[in-house]
């Protein structure tokens, strides 16, 4: 599992995956994000603009990234 600490109140999903380097651009973000491929917390997410805070868990292509 990788870490990734944050320094603001929250990251949007899309953006933590590219941050992750776990998507190459924001537009793959989009499309695997709607098609049900993220998990956060271990429940399927489909909301891009979803707000992750510290504690949060997201899991995509067997890759789980926590945030602290």
């Amino acid at each position: 599992m990788t870490e990734i600490k944050i320094d603001t109140e929250f990251i949007k999903l899309d953006a933590l995956l590219k941050f992750a380097n776990l998507v190459a651009s924001g537009g793959e973000a989009k499309i695997r994000i709607a098609e049900g491929e993220v998990q956060v917390n271990g429940d399927i997410c489909t909301q891009r603009g979803r707000k992750l805070r510290p504690g949060d868990t997201v899991t995509l292509d067997g890759e789980t990234v926590s945030i602290v």
